[in-house]
């Protein structure tokens, strides 16, 4: 087969010139010059849009792989194809687009796999031919890489050489053009549209008015009419005689009118009927179609069954027999229906055999009684589109999965085939838009009729104020677009109000419920002609009346104050001058005078007033506001909207209007100044001679897409406009003045007083800029920081950069002006302390500002002369240098005063530590134990500077290894200067470097992490200065040449024999593990040898205090450096490195590529360095660092994102699904005991929050208060609610009256907020929580204490039976119990990490305390008369389940997820895929992929694969393992042979070779075993660690081994505080964490030892009451 290829030389289709280059030596193709771009392929089969056309070139030569290898390649290919041609194609920015073009390159050399596709040819060449790209591609590295790689291959250069030369220039388009792009600019072509050639239609049915969703399809269809020239045809689909009737049709035709749509030609489907029923005849003929008369509910349950239809098989003559009764309607006939012969197993519902005909013995409108049988519209709908000569068919994509049938028919009649466009259909929050129900909401009268403004139809929305120019603009921004979104209407009105801004003239209307009359003597009644509208004054001129007497709003009037200056809008300045107001403190009346010379109007308020004289009467006005019908935003399947209408939807105002208003005609458009835009319903009309009434102007507000209203009444916040009284601008000018001018270059100043002028001109010239001063101003003071700038460079030979350290002069700095000056540490707290009573005073802000400045300046001074920052409680420290001197001292002297002092250092930790358990023992006043602990970890940090290790109590103190001998650094006199400051800088470097990691795995705020970068680089550079050479990790502290050869026997020699003997044993066992593996040994044999290596290393470190590290780590030569580096670039390429693997593979082997987990076994061996790490995995020991292995699992199982308000998380779908398991399970179980869902307000008054004392005083430092609105101050500060008890129970009040009203039993899902504390963790302590919390009351004591243990029992199931973690179920004691409760039962859990327990969930009986104090009392119905208060109880879990989960199960790969609450259950993972697996093999693999996912799902198990091919199997196990999935399901091409799979899993790590014919019943079993599994390990874990002592010693020893213990304890509350303050450790000593003592967790239901007759407390002091469970908590 031959194609011609014409192309259009002036704009030559690049993308199918290359494609038609790429398969010229597969298929035989001819190109040549022409006028118009197009593929010949026949008579009947031509293209002309590019993509098209390298589509068909692509398929042509499938071999060559340009449309993708795979149908998921494939899908990628027309994503990119589509992105070219609406994302870059004529976009006159590029910079977006790039962007996302720019992330997917960044791993890729090809677009889509791992060769050339059509997605490369297309962007290359849309780029290419794109004039902007050269400009706005240069900061895009992988796109240029990519793009400069393509043009370098022949193909490229062939066609770009040949074509682009002949290209004409882009000419730029003129101004009104691009704006017409920019109004039109999310449509996309139509593929294969030609000018004049495109016909549209527009298929409404008449069963009702248009309503804004039939708008957008009318202008949509009308869009393409008018850009391709061609014909619209509106068609009434007359399909269904029951619908139709014959008014609505007009009412369609006028609201199209109204929407400015002119059509070219006006059909009905009904013109068409005999042909239709001809083709259907012709379907039942070909055995196409058949007759069936079952009936309709079994034939729709047959449908969802995939059952074939008893009348499928029939013959022709028995379909034509029951045709014919259809036909003519008879009894049997009216019980038929014409069905198309499709695919009763589709996936696809539309394609199981379809109706194609019903009977209906109803007359049509147009054809009467001539027919018994009418077409389904999805069988008329393509004939008529065929037969129309319709090119482009636009539907939404509700209707996507009948596109399959659409076609189906159209093959099966042999028709010609229309092209379907979908766009999305328009959603709309609160509103509904199916006819059925608008005409429900007309019948029953809940609104005026179809033109109501608060309807969705064309004529509500008209009415209501929208233009036909707004509706077109938010179409045409809406354009094709096929994301179906749900829509707030405010985006509709905002477009709306974009186009009546401009015109809507403005006028001036007062609420006349409070109107306040202004006398004003001097004033004269006269009229004056302003303009309607100040922007514009084509809008016209209209009347305004002065006058000595006015009316202002009350609402404003109540704002002013005597003296105060008010503009008055189109008058000017007036004085108020008296204010008289009622004993009810209403403003009655006031009196001011004219102000009118003064034109400052800045600061004043600006209101609206109305003359009140006889000559121009003010008019009758009524403003209507109307708010949506529907309550709820999204009404879904399971809604009935009739339970969500808004009955309180329409809100009429009586107003007294501009004069001016009398002229308003129906449908004319103003703006009421500060209301906001109105459109005249009813214009006024004087007194009318019959009813000797007027007629008063009724305006509709029309929304303008703010989602705040307009204010109605009073005046703008004054402090808005009165705060800068202090006049900035002033003060910004002032502000050039203060700068340092640069010293004249006669004098030049040293370098850190040039740094000090650069950051303060800085500042001035931000302060000039905000201010927005005068550009000379500013250019003036630029050149002065340019000037200090390149003086700077002059002398330092660097840049300025902000954030550098600042510079160190050269010359010492003489010692008398040091020794002048008081200590520097004494003068930052001094200054510290002047800022401190500065803000208790509330003085002026300008004078706190210059302390602040001045002290922040003093703390830069200290840094400078320490080489520390300050803290507050640090010990003073002297001046590094205080007098330098030329001779430098000698290492061994400087490392024998560090040693000296270490031990000094030492004794004063050991000190303040004592101080610090001293104090929290006594319960001393928390500010005085947060600066002692600050102190102790200012000692502390100090002594790890001296020493270079942390302070451990109890550990001999550490002398600092002394450096090299000395002598060889004196022979080398350059490097002995820079030999003492080194080695401290060298440290500092390394722990900020560990602070920006901590930082960025912690997913830090971004402010934070670029201010540690910042002080890392500025170290950087400080080190760089001292020693010449560039930071490098890995290396031991800097010292000279001489020094650093002989440094590794120096570490040797300075260490024990014993040690060094363990160091040789590691290294040849590290040696051995990399054998190992080279040869690739057993498993056991590597898994042995790598056990044998940890236990040696852990060895070393016992006996050494430090980790082993190979020699090489201590600094390898330039050559061998460069080699490891090579090394771990190559093995990283291969897909190497910690964490699991990189990514992508050569070899896709089934499991251990890639599994060796960050920090693996192997290490890195001698000569090496240390292990390239991806961090893909965890980098914390859950045995070791259990704080940071938490933080670590949560980040990267992807459960939380951390946010910008401290305590505060994001929860992401991962997490949340445990949370929606745990929510679902308890709904249905609390349900069951007959508890309803409810919600109530977050937000509680200070009066309902005080009200219960004991209950308040327990929460009242965890309150958060909301205390303004906007700028203004409430009344009375708001709580937002800890718990709900004070927010539900007065509601409870008014609802019980009787004992008929009880029980109540209400629970709502909602969240808390408790704010004061200090110390956040993800989910165990947030300050926002999700929970439940149940409110219960009874008329009996008994009926709730039984419930409170129904519900106790119940957060037990959902521990053991859904999160497989065993807990203790008991009473809290007196001191832990719900403050103004009775008495708390609880559920406990056990973390053994940590050795701590957590609080579960808790259901407390609250007694007759709460009823009493909110007055819940019943009439008792044993004395009547008397009244009885309720017995209430509340119950609650939260979110923290999700954090005692991860603690419990997780492990060092990462989270492991009970299956019952896992997000997925099962991850399919396909693996052996390499480069040469045959085709026809991988795509056997993924279809056995999918086959499991259908049967497993199909089982009710969670399941999804994991197709990723951008991802080798080992980072896809790595990253499953890591989110804890129950089960991961391997499935190679051996196993596709053996028809088996693997079944590996999270818990254990075991695999099961699982057959495929039993995979559904052996994985459920599986799930559960694993489920069983966990529970066991952790009951367990309980069992263990839970034990019972009876004496306080045994209890401690318990204690300080991680256990949690059951005590023989007397319940008193001064015990249970001693015991706490007795057992407290030295273990968190961060300023306000807690001590750590143990407290009382609960009083076991079920004790482990019985309580003897007589026993003692552990205290000694009271008899026991019972056995206490207690341990140290969260």
């Amino acid at each position: 087969m031959a194609l011609n290829l014409t192309i259009n030389t002036s704009n030559p289709p690049l993308a199918a010139l290359l494609a038609a280059e790429h398969v010229k030596g597969s298929v035989q193709l001819s190109v040549e010059e022409g006028k118009d771009t197009r593929l010949h392929i026949s008579d009947a089969v031509q293209f002309n849009d590019i993509n098209s056309i390298s589509r068909y070139l692509a398929r042509v030569a499938p071999a060559l792989g340009l449309y993708g290898a795979n149908m998921m390649e494939q899908t990628e290919v027309d994503h990119w194809l589509e992105f070219s041609a609406r994302r870059l194609c004529g976009q006159p920015g590029l910079t977006v687009a790039l962007g996302e073009l720019d992330k997917a390159l960044s791993l890729r050399t090809f677009l889509v796999g791992h060769a050339l596709t059509l997605a490369d040819l297309s962007v290359w060449a849309t780029l290419k031919s794109h004039g902007e790209w050269p400009s706005q591609g240069k900061s895009f590295s992988h796109v240029n890489r990519w793009f400069f790689f393509l043009s370098s291959q022949v193909p490229f250069t062939a066609v770009g050489n040949k074509y682009l030369s002949k290209t004409a220039p882009v000419k730029k388009s003129k101004p009104e053009e691009e704006k017409k792009k920019q109004d039109v600019g999310k449509f996309v072509d139509l593929p294969g549209a030609e000018m004049g050639k495109v016909v549209v239609r527009f298929p409404p049915e008449a069963s009702g008015y248009l309503h804004i969703g039939h708008a957008k399809a009318a202008l949509l269809n009308q869009h393409y009419q008018v850009t391709f020239k061609g014909k619209l045809i509106m068609r009434f689909d007359d399909t269904n005689p029951e619908k139709e009737k014959e008014d609505f049709e007009k009412v369609i035709l006028e609201d199209v009118a109204m929407l400015q749509i002119h059509p070219d030609q006006f059909t009905y489907t009904s013109d068409h009927f005999p042909i239709i029923m001809k083709l259907a005849e012709q379907l039942l003929s070909e055995g196409k179609a058949y007759i069936d008369d079952t009936p309709p509910e079994q034939m729709k349950q047959e449908r969802e069954q995939r059952t074939e239809s008893k009348c499928r098989n029939n013959t022709v003559e028995q379909n034509m027999k029951m045709w014919s009764e259809m036909k003519a309607g008879t009894e049997y006939g009216q019980t038929c229906c014409m069905r198309a012969k499709i695919d009763m197993n589709s996936n696809n519902g539309c394609m199981r055999d379809p109706t194609l005909y019903r009977c209906k013995n109803a007359p049509h409108p147009r054809t009467g009684s001539t027919y018994r049988v009418y077409p389904t519209y999805d069988f008329a709908c393509p004939i008529v589109d065929s037969l129309e000569s319709v090119t482009h068919a636009l539907r939404t994509t509700e209707y996507h999965d009948r596109d399959e049938q659409f076609y189906w028919i159209i093959d099966a009649l042999r028709l010609r085939k229309p092209y379907i466009w979908e766009y999305a259909r328009l959603n709309l929050n609160n509103t509904v838009l199916s006819k059925r129900k608008l005409t429900w909401f007309v019948d029953q009268g809940y609104v005026e009729g179809w033109d109501d403004p608060r309807f969705p139809t064309v004529r509500g929305v008209l009415r209501r104020g929208m233009t036909v120019e707004g509706l077109k603009q938010f179409i045409a921004a809406q354009g094709g677009s096929r994301s179906v979104v749900n829509m707030e209407w405010d985006k509709i009105w905002a477009f709306n109000k974009k186009v009546i801004d401009p015109v809507a003239p403005r006028y001036t209307a007062l609420s006349s419920s409070y109107v306040v009359p202004v006398s004003i003597p001097e004033a004269t009644e006269e009229m004056k002609e302003v303009v309607k509208h100040p922007k514009n004054a084509d809008v016209g001129m209209k009347e305004v009346w002065y006058g000595p007497r006015v009316l202002v709003e009350g609402a404003d009037a109540e704002t002013f104050s005597e003296g105060e200056v008010v503009t008055f809008i189109n008058w000017g300045n007036l004085i108020i001058t008296k204010i008289n107001k009622g004993a009810d403190g209403k403003v009655l009346s006031m009196d001011a005078r004219l102000n009118l010379d003064n034109k400052d109007f800045k600061k004043t308020t600006k209101i609206t007033w109305l003359a009140d004289t006889s000559t121009a009467p003010l008019l009758p006005t009524v403003c209507i506001n109307y708010q949506p019908l529907i309550s709820k935003a999204v009404i879904t399947k399971d809604d009935d909207f009739k339970d969500y209408i808004n009955k309180n939807s329409k809100f009429e105002e009586k107003m007294l209007g501009d004069p001016c208003l009398k002229s308003l005609k129906k449908g004319d458009i103003v703006q009421l100044q500060r209301r906001g835009f109105y459109i005249c319903d009813q214009p006024y009309e004087p007194i009318s001679p019959n009813s000797c009434k007027e007629s008063p102007c009724v305006l509709i507000y029309i929304p303008d897409g703010h989602t705040k209203e307009m204010p109605t009444a009073g005046s703008k916040d004054k402090s808005k406009s009165q705060a800068p009284s202090s006049t900035p601008a002033p003060a910004a000018k002032a502000a050039p003045t203060s700068a340092p001018t640069p010293a004249p270059t006669s004098a030049p100043t040293s370098a850190s007083d040039v740094f000090s002028g650069i950051v303060a001109q800085g500042e001035a010239v931000r302060q000039l800029k905000a201010a927005k001063a005068p550009k000379d101003e500013v250019d003036k003071a630029v050149q002065q920081l340019l000037s200090l700038k390149a003086q700077f460079k002059q002398q330092t030979g660097m840049d300025y950069k902000p954030g550098m350290a600042p510079p160190t002069s050269a010359p010492a700095p003489p010692a008398s002006s040091a020794d002048s000056a008081p200590c520097p540490y004494t003068r930052v707290t001094q200054q510290g302390e002047l800022v401190r009573k500065l803000k208790a005073e509330k003085a002026p802000k300008d004078q706190i500002d210059a302390a602040v400045k001045q002290l922040l300046a003093l703390k830069a001074e200290f840094k400078k002369m320490t080489g520390q920052d300050y803290k507050p409680g640090m010990a003073p420290t002297v001046s590094a240098s205080p007098a330098p001197s030329p001779v430098t001292t000698s290492s061994s002297s400087s490392s024998s005063s560090s040693s000296c002092s270490s031990s000094g250092l030492y004794e004063r930790v050991s000190q303040q530590g004592d101080v610090v358990r001293k104090l929290k023992s006594e319960k001393a006043p928390k500010d005085q134990v947060d600066t002692a602990v600050k102190q102790l970890l200012a000692l502390k940090a100090e002594y790890k500077q001296v020493t270079g290790q942390e302070y451990k109590p109890g550990a001999a103190p550490v002398q600092k290894a002394p450096a090299p001998t000395p002598a060889p650094a004196a022979s080398s006199p350059s490097s002995a200067p820079a030999a003492p400051a080194a080695p401290g800088l060298y440290e500092k470097v390394a722990e900020q470097g560990e602070v920006v990691r901590k930082l960025k795995t912690e997913k830090a705020p971004k402010d934070q992490v670029d201010a540690a970068v910042k002080q890392l680089l500025a170290l950087k550079a400080e080190y760089k200065q001292q020693t010449g050479k560039d930071y490098k990790p890995g290396l031991q502290t800097p010292a000279s040449p001489a020094q650093t050869q002989s440094s590794s026997a120096s570490t040797q020699s300075g260490s024990s024999p014993q040690s060094q003997e363990l160091f040789s044993q590691v290294a040849q066992q590290g040696e051995l593990v990399r054998k190992l593996k080279s040869e690739k040994a057993p498993k056991d044999q590597v898994d042995e040898a790598v056990k044998t290596l940890l236990e040696l290393k852990n060895k070393y470190k016992a006996l050494t205090g430090e980790d082993y590290k190979p020699v090489a780590a201590a600094g390898a030569t330039g050559g061998e450096d460069k080699t490891r580096k090579e090394r771990e670039n190559k093995s990283e390429k291969q897909g190497g490195g910690g964490g699991g693997g990189g990514g992508k593979k050569g070899k896709g082997d089934k499991g251990g590529q890639g599994k060796e987990s960050s920090g693996g076994a192997g290490g890195s061996g001698e000569g090496q360095g240390p292990k390239k790490q991806t961090r893909l995995g965890l980098e914390a020991k859950k045995e070791e660092n259990l704080a940071d292995w938490y933080s670590q699992v949560i980040t990267k199982a992807e459960m939380i994102e951390y946010y910008d308000v401290s305590g505060c998380y994001v929860l992401r779908p991962w997490s949340f699904a445990i949370w929606e398991a745990i929510k679902e399970f308890f709904d249905r179980e609390i349900k069951k005991l007959g508890v309803e869902n409810c919600y109530f307000p977050m937000f509680v008054s200070q009066a309902a929050l005080e009200k219960e004392k004991s209950h308040i005083e327990d929460f009242a430092p965890e309150v958060a208060w909301v205390t303004r609105s906007g700028k203004t101050e409430l009344a009375e500060p708001i709580a937002v609610r800890p718990t709900s008890e004070t927010v539900m129970y007065p509601a409870y009040a008014k609802w019980v009256q009787s004992h008929r009203d009880l029980p109540i039993k209400l629970n709502q899902w909602c969240n808390v907020v408790r704010w004061e504390f200090k110390h956040p963790q993800p989910f165990l302590r947030t300050r926002e929580f999700l929970w439940q919390e149940g409110h219960t009351a009874f008329a009996t004591k008994e009926e709730a204490a039984e419930e409170v243990l129904q519900i106790l029992d119940l957060y037990a199931r959902v521990y053991e039976e859904l999160m497989a973690i065993p807990v203790v179920k008991g009473r809290k004691t007196e001191k832990e119990k719900f403050a103004g409760g009775d008495y708390t039962t609880t559920v406990e859990a056990f973390i053994s990490a940590s050795g701590r327990a957590i609080q579960g969930a808790t259901s407390h009986h609250l007694g007759q305390n709460f009823s009493k104090m909110f007055e819940i009392v019943f009439e008792d119905p044993k004395k009547p008369g008397e009244k009885q208060l309720a017995f209430q109880n509340s119950w609650g879990i939260t979110t923290r389940t999700i954090g005692v989960l991860t603690m419990v199960h997780g492990d060092n790969m990462g989270l492991v997820l009970p299956p019952k609450v896992a997000c997925l259950q099962i991850v399919i993972i396909p693996c052996g895929i390499t480069a040469s697996l045959p085709e026809q093999e991988k795509e056997a693999l993924m279809a056995q992929c999918s086959k499991y996912l259908k049967r497993l799902l199909e089982a009710g198990i969670r399941v999804k694969t994991d197709l990723r091919d951008n991802y080798s199997p080992g980072w896809k196990f790595n990253h499953w393992e890591l989110k804890g999935v129950p089960i991961r399901l391997e499935v190679g091409p051996k196993d596709l042979q053996q028809r088996q799979c693997v079944a590996v899993r999270r818990d254990s790590g075991e695999k099961v070779t699982v057959p495929e014919a039993e995979a559904e019943k052996r994985l459920v079993a599986m799930l559960d075993d694993i489920q069983n599994s966990l529970f066991n390990k952790a009951s367990n874990d309980l069992k263990n660690y839970m034990v019972a002592a009876d004496t306080m010693e045994q209890f401690q020893k318990d204690l300080d081994q991680g256990k949690i213990v059951q005590i023989p304890f007397c319940g008193g509350i001064e015990c249970e505080d001693w015991i706490k303050k007795t057992t407290a450790k030295d273990q968190d000593l961060e300023p306000g964490a807690p001590s750590m003592g143990a407290k009382s967790l609960c009083i076991p239901f079920s004790p482990l030892k019985t309580l003897q007759p007589g026993q003692m407390c552990v205290s000694g002091k009271e008899p026991a009451q019972y056995y206490t469970l207690f341990g140290r908590s969260y």
